[in-house]
């Protein structure tokens, strides 16, 4: 969410700000409900001052033998409007945060112009794309091949965007998950944060997917409602809602694996062959807090690290900086990595890193002690996938391909195979 004091002091430049997304802010309806609770705010003001002064009158009335009934008629009229104004004011600020939680994030100066991905902005390209001298398989035929991965029967026990995988590609991506949680431990300086997968509104409140995008999530229906986590970075970033941080904790850095649920509302038709785009999936999610001043470092760090981890399984990638129009509700400035796919010719997401500022650190409540000032002062807050598992497995399965339908396994992922060096034709 974004400064309320920004809207009171800088209305014009949100409202370029804003546009940039292509959203339209009602800066003139703004106005008019801020003079509305401005208007408010004075008159209940000026009520409790009034029938303060009253209430003290009567004592005064009392303690000289006054008659004090008509004080007591006025103290009671005064009460009777001053609840029919905190209730206005009630109203009128109960509208205004629900047009705050609806406004995007203030986008980083660094974030090109454009409507969607095709104008995204291509940073680098990293590895060798492989060459093959037989016809390229997709996933779903080598999954098939190996009879490791089956979607039929995922969708017999629940339904369509729904997979199991046995066997060699199971433990393929199991090694995958370990590896990536190992190097982040070992290597990036992450500590690894177990976490419930279950979230109450609160914390999807916080990291920004309530109230506008419910539709994309799995609600349980009991008391208290539930959602199903749609990314790690819920549960992990809500561990610092309504913290103050010392700074000799500062900057905090976790890693966590988790399954992730998305309804994917309104996608139907897009990616529906495959694991690409899936109603459950496997994640390791970074998370890290910092101080404002870090995080534009701590962005390139963090991205830097998702992107380790494809380097190290030889998996040619590429970096894009989303443009305005693509770039999430929540975030200020957001790295995607694709990963190259054989069979489709073409880079697909795999990791996407981003910088919220404060945006979800004012809705969270998560503050650091500033030492200098002694006093609280809001976070800032980023995450990335390092990486998506299942994607990761899709990658490896389609670049490690041989002529004969088996699959390689990276050196990398070797250490966690008890020696299968070969996932083989079944």
């Amino acid at each position: 969410m974004l400064d309320p004091r920004l809207f009171r002091t800088d209305l014009d430049n949100i409202q370029q700000q804003l546009a940039r997304r292509s959203f339209e802010f009602d800066a003139k309806g703004y106005e008019a409900l801020e003079a509305r609770r401005k208007d408010s705010q004075v008159k209940t003001q000026d009520l409790q001052n009034e029938r303060n002064t009253r209430s003290k009158a009567i004592g005064q009335a009392k303690a000289q033998g006054e008659d004090i009934q008509p004080l007591l008629d006025e103290v009671q009229d005064l009460g009777d409007q001053l609840k029919a104004a905190e209730a206005d004011l009630a109203d009128i600020q109960a509208s205004m945060q629900e047009i705050m939680t609806g406004i995007p994030n203030i986008l980083d100066d660094e974030v090109p112009a454009g409507k969607n991905e095709d104008d995204n902005v291509e940073i680098l390209c990293w590895g060798e794309k492989p060459e093959f001298s037989f016809p390229v398989k997709d996933h779903v035929d080598l999954g098939a091949t190996s009879n490791g991965m089956d979607f039929e029967l995922g969708a017999k026990i629940a339904s369509a965007r729904f997979v199991v995988l046995r066997g060699p590609l199971a433990r393929l991506q199991r090694a995958i998950i370990q590896f990536m949680l190992d190097t982040h431990n070992d290597e990036h300086g992450y500590s690894e944060a177990y976490v419930p997968f279950l979230v109450n509104a609160e914390s999807l409140y916080g990291t920004g997917q309530l109230p506008k995008f419910e539709q994309d999530l799995f609600k349980v229906n009991n008391d208290p409602g539930f959602y199903l986590i749609p990314t790690a970075e819920v549960p992990v970033t809500n561990i610092v809602r309504d913290v103050i941080i010392e700074n000799s904790e500062m900057p905090l850095k976790y890693v966590c694996h988790t399954p992730c649920f998305r309804s994917e509302a309104g996608a139907y038709g897009r990616d529906v062959r495959g694991m690409i785009r899936q109603h459950q999936f496997e994640k390791v999610e970074l998370v890290q807090i910092v101080k404002p001043e870090e995080s534009t470092k701590a962005h390139e760090a963090l991205t830097e690290h998702a992107e380790n981890i494809l380097k190290k399984l030889q998996l040619p990638y590429r970096k894009v900086l989303l443009c305005a129009g693509d770039t999430g509700f929540s975030s200020s400035k957001t790295y995607d990595l694709e990963v190259w796919l054989p069979s489709q010719e073409t880079y697909r997401e795999i990791s996407s890193c981003s910088n919220f500022k404060d945006f979800q650190a004012r809705r969270l409540q998560a503050r650091w002690r500033n030492p200098e000032t002694g006093k609280p002062e809001l976070v800032h807050t980023l995450n990335g996938s390092g990486l998506a598992a299942g994607r990761t497995l899709i990658a490896v399965m389609e670049n490690y391909q041989n002529d004969d339908g088996s699959i390689a396994v990276p050196d990398a992922l070797l250490p966690y195979m008890n020696g299968v060096d070969t996932i083989l034709k079944d």
